[in-house]
């Protein structure tokens, strides 16, 4: 018999607000988004809506020590 748990699923990728250019971008995180069943596409779900700058969505990475998501590759 297979046990089901309602641990949530992690998210494959994250969602970035970037303000500015460059070294001067500062990237804030908005939301996530995590592969749907068929595999064709992202089911997203914002935590805000950014209405400036630029949106990015990138792979989920976990930082090494922290195993939170990094800061979107801003460095």
């Amino acid at each position: 018999m297979t046990e089901h748990t309602n641990k949530p699923k992690l998210p494959s990728h994250i969602i970035w607000q970037v303000m500015g250019e460059d070294e001067k971008a500062r990237w804030i995180r908005v939301g996530a988004g995590w592969t749907n069943k068929v595999g064709k596409g992202l089911s997203l779900k914002f935590d805000a809506y950014p209405v400036a700058g630029r949106t990015v969505v990138r792979a989920y990475e976990p930082d090494a020590t922290t195993g939170t998501a990094s800061d979107g590759g801003q460095s």
